[in-house]
């Protein structure tokens, strides 16, 4: 059939309504929505009758369809769907018939040309609006409340879905014709190809059509885009169609990767990535670093692909390379990933070609390079491929000593995530190490030394028998350029001064000789000479006969080369040349099995060389890393013990010291990294190797016995934490407990020290199930306190400890208002325990102190009557002292008194026992104030709960019986009576137990009161009792006895009554402070830091005006002094117990502390303290005042650090603000140079915002005068040109530069102004101060020589003393004076020299907790 047009596919649907010209196709008529059913049931008609063509007179009805899509029913659309799949689909299978025919005519195909454009054209006309509504109606569903939603969505888009995938295939089985033929066998037109794949790439566009569900969609669009591809050359379409939807739409870079790895794999089309990597190389840096979402779809592109065609990848890596130095991190990143791809999977092995190894070693040396890039998300990411890389075994043993250097560099990175990723690559380069499952530096460096001399030994060996190797032929000819340039110099004219020393010997074998020696000399100019001399003399002779040459000098060294290789006749005539060359022969033959010895030498040597510096690297990680578990990042921490569980695993003796450290972090407020220890103690020690249950039980425990091992107690408290959650969870097999217990009852032989460990590790497993120790009391009493408990008191001790868990842990599920558990007072426990206390009490031992204080410990927390067995024990001991004392006044004949006794008039006694009496005294003193406040309140309130409840419960009863209707409101009023009495019932038992300790436990009929006495006088008398052990001990027990009552000793001495005066309190604050200042012995100093830390928490009001001194202990001259000093300021300062002000400069003085140990105190402190809002940022001013003071002694070089420390803590910009004006205001007061520069350090130390900057420029006034200090100066310079770094806006750079030019003119200004002042004056301007230079520590040293007047209470913060304010000396220092001082100069700190009259009545009250406890 003639068709008389011609269909042109439309760029626009609206095309088709205009006239195109002559012969094109136009829609004659749209029509309305209500004509188009009937109008389809007549397309349906024709089409049974005339088949694909009948399109030619029915297309005008589909395309109003198309027109009127959104308006259309549901049920038409998809009618016309399912009717178009019919039309195309029988179009395609008569297509090949018909173009198979070869007598097909012109009009036929046309008529079928038309037919297939018009179908094609319908149905993916179709598919796009179906598409389009389906995407539109996701996007619209906003709704997630509407009962019928999910039924709704599923019915409307599962349809077409489930559609869209026969149409896809229907569209690729159409391409796969060759189609061609109906364009008269020319190439089929660019228009009809992006029709069919058109349809495809607005599927993609679809942002779900990544999700599992649409994979079938997703390789069916594949497959049809590979049909266009193969067939109908559309590679340029496609490459520029994708690189465009990469740049738009995110989620379609892992299609396209996935669709292009397999259209070169499978359909050959490897052009097709090349032709895409040109394209995404061709980009414009400068343009995707504008562009980061277009950037983040190529990157995710190349990271694909490359993961999928790597070798692909690879052949056009070099149109890539550009973007490396390009602003856009994501590329870096995408190409990065790309080469650690094919370094893993192509570039991988020993079998690569040198080109390969080259780039290979390339590759690496570029991502070796971006390790340190300077973006942290490449940085990171750098690290996290050659994580891979190490993982996959891909990189080459050269490379692995500088990869790891770079990750321990990156440990000290910036970024959080950096840090993480260095310390996962280290643990990866210790999974996959190629060297030993041992890397202790300690056992390679042996093995490297006895190596290493093995190789020297046999290289020298080698050059000894190596010289027979090298022919005379092969020597002369590496000597023949330097013989023929001296003989060449024979004809030359001769030099002056050239004197001619050489003269031929009588012989010719003589002269050879000669010659010969001359030659191994090296001398070839003389023998060239001799050579030429011998030659005129000896013609005819040998061997200087022969063949002449026609060159003389090719003649000489002919002569030559037979004298040094010896082929003249006259030569070795003894040695015939066949056995000589023999020889050589069989000399070469036995040297090739020895040189590949010293290769096999050599390469063991490199490996050991390589395995020592891989452990010395790991070993120098170790060490940062374990600072780093407590980060306050959670994944730096996670990973941090993740690798140190990994290093256990290799050896390593520092590892060791990595899990120990990792124990505190068992009682971190993070669950994970609580969850990360406890699962890094689970691998480590639950699941021991072994054979049978009992060897890996004994595994753990001599693993869990090596932690202890000089562990401090602070080590033991959190091993017990982490041990007593494994038993609780039942993950400690019952054979472990069975042979600790049989290692304790020597049943198992075993050390004394892990019999002792055995002890502490049921202690701790006690703890979280008590009946491992409740049902074996009776082994631990009689085994652990029998008679040989003297011979072991630390065993003895620890007994005591285990013991205690059945007091210390009881279950949740016993209820709050049960009994605790107590054992009768005549419980064989408590008999061991008098009995062990008190016969080693006259006994000299050195553990005995610490097994009597845990023995009383268990006592006071098991024992009914404790008190009562206290008593006697202290009876029993002393009876025993006062007999030796006896034994002492039997001997008083002899003058002569032992050092290892103290004497006091007419008796002495042995200074251990008086140790043991004292220590002994403070213990019991401290447990019974501790049983009174703790056991004994317990008991107090349980009972009346008990009896509120009992009361309750009747009142109720009664109440509900007389009158339920109105029981609402009088049990309402009931409880609210019941607790008012409740609480006034808290008040009342506390107040009892305070009058107890105060009134009763050192009245004169209490036992106490028999002993404070003998400890007073130990302390009051250093002279006479000058032993350190007991000078040290009787101050730690005037502390505990103090825990009592501070007015405790002035009624033991005159028995009388105590009123509470505050003269006698007075006395014994003196005594406490002037020991702690004026001891000589550091323990004595320590004891009574502690002591006075735990009087300031029990009586704060009354130890607050002696605070100073307690800061002055931060200066002590021990170290150890001023840790456990420091280590006591800061629970008092974090605890509210004391009011911190400009004495916490103090606790920054230790910021510089020669001691790390003490250094990390101050570091913890400042930590805590700044997570409490603007402590330090409202403490700053009081601490630069204090610390910028010349008087001070701290150095400017120190001021730095400290400052340089405590300002890292300030973040906010406010706080930035308001300290840039407070330190620019403090010029104004300040009188020394040195403090000038302090203050203009601490301005280089604030990140300056604009409006600080602009605080700055207000305030110019105020320091305008000091900038001719070029330091000064020098600090502003500095602040400004931290600003301009940080960029900003034009006005703000315009601000800046007007700042600089103040300060560039008053600097120059106050230099001509001192200039002018030199020339007219005559005299010299005074040079800056210089900065002290002193090699020392900058501590005071403790003064011994005070006055005991000079320790008197301190007047209390608001008291106004007229007197002593005219007396007072005028101030001599210059220093700062900040506005909070002169706002708050009624608290300044005083003085703590005053006199006894201005001894305080009232002190300024610390505010603490109720003293009620919490019910």
């Amino acid at each position: 059939m003639a068709v008389a047009w011609e269909f042109h596919l439309p760029f626009a649907p609206a095309d088709l309504l205009r006239d195109g010209g002559p012969g094109r196709y136009v829609v004659q008529e749209v029509l309305p929505v209500r004509d188009l059913p009937p109008a389809l049931t007549a397309f349906r008609t024709a089409f049974r009758a005339r088949g694909a063509l009948a399109v030619l007179q029915h297309f005008d009805p589909l395309y109003s369809l198309l027109h009127h899509f959104r308006a259309v029913q549901t049920a038409v659309k998809e009618d016309a769907l399912e009717l178009m799949m019919q039309v195309v689909s029988k179009h395609s299978n008569e297509l090949p018939a018909i173009l198979g025919d070869s007598e097909l005519s012109h009009a036929d195909r046309s008529a079928h040309l038309n037919a297939l454009k018009m179908n094609c054209y319908l149905l993916t006309g179709l598919m796009d609006a179906f598409e389009m509504e389906t995407c539109n109606n996701s996007l619209l569903e906003v709704d997630p409340g509407g009962k019928n939603k999910k039924n709704r969505t599923k019915t409307a888009q599962s349809s077409w879905e489930e559609e869209r995938e026969p149409l896809l295939q229907l569209l690729t089985q159409l391409l796969q014709l060759d189609l061609r033929q109906l364009w008269g066998g020319f190439v089929v037109e660019e228009e009809f190809v992006s029709l069919m794949t058109g349809s495809c790439y607005r599927i993609l566009e679809n942002p779900s059509i990544g999700l599992q569900k649409h994979r079938a969609t997703r390789e069916a669009v594949t497959h049809l885009l590979a049909a266009a591809l193969v067939h109908y050359d559309h590679m340029f379409s496609a490459t520029l169609k994708i690189t465009q939807m990469l740049q738009h739409f995110e989620h379609v870079a892992p299609v396209f990767a996935q669709a292009v790895s397999l259209w070169a794999t499978e359909y050959g089309l490897k052009s097709l990535v090349g032709e895409l990597l040109r394209e995404i190389g061709q980009k414009s840096p400068q343009d995707l670093a504008r562009d980061t979402s277009g950037v983040k779809g190529y990157a995710t592109f190349i990271t694909e692909l490359s993961e999928r065609i790597p070798a692909l990848v690879l052949s056009n890596m070099s149109v890539l390379l550009r973007h490396l130095d390009g602003e856009s991190y994501m590329m870096r990143n995408a190409i990065l990933a790309a080469m650690a791809e094919v370094l893993t999977q192509v570039l991988n092995g020993d079998k690569l070609e040198e080109v390969a190894r080259g780039t290979r070693d390339q590759f690496l040396n570029m991502l070796q390079a971006h390790i340190c890039d300077i973006n942290g998300f490449v940085r990171s990411r750098v690290l996290q491929l050659f994580t891979r890389i190490v993982q996959r075994k891909a990189l080459p043993l050269t490379q692995f000593q500088s990869v790891v250097s770079l990750a321990v560099g990156r440990l000290k990175d910036k970024s959080v995530v950096v840090v993480k990723n260095a310390i996962q690559l280290l643990a990866a380069f210790l999974s996959n190490n190629p060297f030993s499952c041992k890397l202790s530096c300690a056992d390679l460096a042996e093995p490297l030394k006895k190596e290493t001399q093995k190789l020297q030994e046999m290289r020298d060996h080698g050059r000894s028998t190596a010289a027979p190797a090298i022919t005379p032929e092969e020597e002369w000819e590496a000597m023949l350029p330097e013989v023929r340039a001296a003989t060449q110099q024979l004809f030359q004219p001769p030099q002056e001064g050239e004197e001619e020393v050489l003269e031929v010997e009588e012989t010719a074998e003589s002269t050879s000789e000669q010659i010969t020696g001359l030659l191994r000399k090296l001398n070839y100019k003389s023998a060239a000479r001799l050579t030429q001399k011998a030659l005129c003399r000896f013609q005819g002779k040998e061997p200087f006969s022969g063949p002449t040459e026609d060159n003389e000098e090719a003649t000489i060294l002919g002569v030559l080369k037979r004298l040094y290789t010896g082929s003249c006749p006259g030569e070795n005539s003894e040695d015939p040349p066949r056995g000589n060359s023999s020889l050589n022969t069989e000399e070469v033959v036995p040297e090739e099995q020895p040189q590949s010895e010293l290769v096999k030498q050599e390469m063991l040597v490199q490996y050991l060389q390589d395995a020592y510096d891989f452990s010395v690297k790991i070993t120098e990680a170790l060490s940062l890393i374990s600072r780093m578990m407590y980060e306050n990042s959670v994944s730096v921490v996670q990973e941090a013990i993740e690798f140190f569980v990994t290093v256990s695993k290799f050896s390593v003796p520092q590892a060791l010291l990595g899990v120990r450290r990792m124990l505190p972090l068992i009682w971190s407020k993070e669950p994970a990294v609580k969850e990360a220890v406890l699962n890094a103690y689970r691998r480590l020690y639950l699941n021991p190797t072994g054979d049978s249950e009992r060897a890996r039980a004994q595994s753990l425990v001599h693993s869990l016995s090596l932690i202890m091992v000089d562990a401090s107690l602070g080590t033991i408290q959190c091993l017990e934490e982490i041990i007593s959650e494994f038993v609780q969870k039942d993950e400690v097999k019952p054979a472990v407990i069975q042979l600790l217990w049989e290692r304790f009852t020597e049943k198992s032989q075993c050390s004394s020290l892990e019999r002792r460990a055995a002890v502490m590790l049921l202690g701790m497993m006690a703890r979280g199930k008590p009946e491992i120790v409740g049902s074996n009391l009776d082994v631990l009493v009689t085994v652990g306190l029998s008679e040989k408990a003297c011979e072991d008191y630390r065993l003895a001790q620890e007994v005591c400890n285990a013991i205690s868990k059945l007091a210390s842990n009881p279950k949740p599920a016993q209820g709050k208002n049960k009994a605790p558990f107590r054992l009768p007072q005549n419980h064989m426990l408590f008999g061991c325990l008098s009995e062990t206390v008190s016969k080693g009490f006259a006994q000299r031992s050195g553990h005995w102190i610490p097994f009597m204080e845990a023995a009383v410990m268990l006592i006071y927390q098991l024992a009914e009557g404790a008190e009562e067995i206290c008593a006697q024990i202290l009876q029993d001991c002393s009876r025993q002292a006062l007999e030796k004392l006896q034994e002492a006044d039997g001997q008083k004949a002899d003058p002569a008194v032992s050092p290892s006794r103290v004497s006091d008039g007419d008796s002495s006694l042995p200074t251990f026992l008086l140790m043991h009496l004292v220590s002994l005294v403070g213990q019991v003193a401290l447990q019974q104030v501790a049983y009174l406040e703790v056991s004994v309140s317990a008991e107090l309130r349980r009972r009346r709960i008990l009896r509120e409840e009992e009361k309750t419960k009747k009142h109720s009863d009664s109440s509900t019986k007389k009158q339920r209707p109105q029981s609402t409101g009088n049990e309402t009023t009931m409880e609210e009576e019941l607790g008012l009495v409740g609480a006034s019932a808290d008040d009342t038992e506390a107040e009892l137990i305070r009058s107890i300790c105060e009134t009763e436990l050192l009245d004169e009929k209490h036992l106490f009161s028999a002993f404070v006495p003998l400890v007073l006088k130990i302390c009051n008398n250093p002279g006479l009792y000058s032993d350190p052990a007991l000078s040290a001990a009787a101050a730690l027990a005037l502390g505990k006895v103090c825990m009592i009552r501070w007015d405790f000793g002035i009624y033991a001495f005159f028995s009388v009554p105590c009123p509470v005066s505050s003269e006698f309190c007075d006395s014994h604050l003196r005594l406490l402070f002037t020991m702690m200042e004026k001891s000589t012995l550091p323990g004595v100093r320590s004891n009574l830091v502690i002591a006075a830390g735990d009087l300031a928490i029990r009586f704060p009001n009354l130890v607050e005006p002696w605070t100073s001194h307690l800061y002055a202990r931060l200066r002590d001259p021990c170290p150890s002094v001023r840790q456990t000093a420091g280590l006591v300021m800061t629970h008092l300062i974090l605890k509210d117990m004391v009011k911190v002000k400009g004495q916490v400069s103090e606790m920054a003085t230790l910021l510089i502390d020669p001691e790390e140990a003490i250094m990390g105190v101050a570091q913890n402190f400042f930590s805590e303290l700044s997570s409490k809002d603007n402590a330090i940022y409202n403490l700053l001013p009081d601490i630069i005042s204090r610390l910028s003071d010349p008087n001070c002694g701290v150095e400017e070089e120190s001021f730095h650090v400290i400052m340089r420390h405590l300002f890292s803590y300030i973040t906010k910009d406010k706080q930035t603000e308001s300290l840039v004006e407070k330190l620019c205001q403090r010029f104004r007061t300040a009188r020394t140079e040195r403090q000038y520069r302090d203050l203009a350090h601490c301005l280089t130390l604030l990140a300056l915002s604009e409006r600080g900057l602009r605080k700055l420029q207000d305030n110019f006034d105020c320091f305008a005068d000091k900038l001719q200090d070029p330091a000064v100066y020098s600090c502003f310079q500095t602040v400004m040109a931290r600003f301009r770094r940080a960029g900003g806006k034009p006005e703000t750079k315009v601000l800046a530069e007007e700042l600089e030019q103040k300060l560039a003119a008053s600097h120059n200004r106050g230099l001509d102004s001192a200039e002018t002042c030199q020339e007219g004056s005559g005299t010299p301007m005074p040079e800056p101060a210089k900065r002290k230079t002193t090699g020392g520590s900058c501590r005071h040293p403790l003064n011994t020589v005070n006055r005991d007047e000079d320790f008197v209470t301190p007047k209390p913060r608001n008291l106004r003393n007229p007197k002593r304010a005219q007396k007072r000396p005028p101030c001599k220092k210059a220093i700062i004076t900040f506005s909070s001082d002169e706002e708050n100069s009624s608290e300044d700190e005083l003085s703590a020299e005053l006199r006894e009259e201005e001894t305080p009545t009232k002190t300024t009250p610390i505010t603490r907790s109720s003293a009620r406890r919490l019910r």
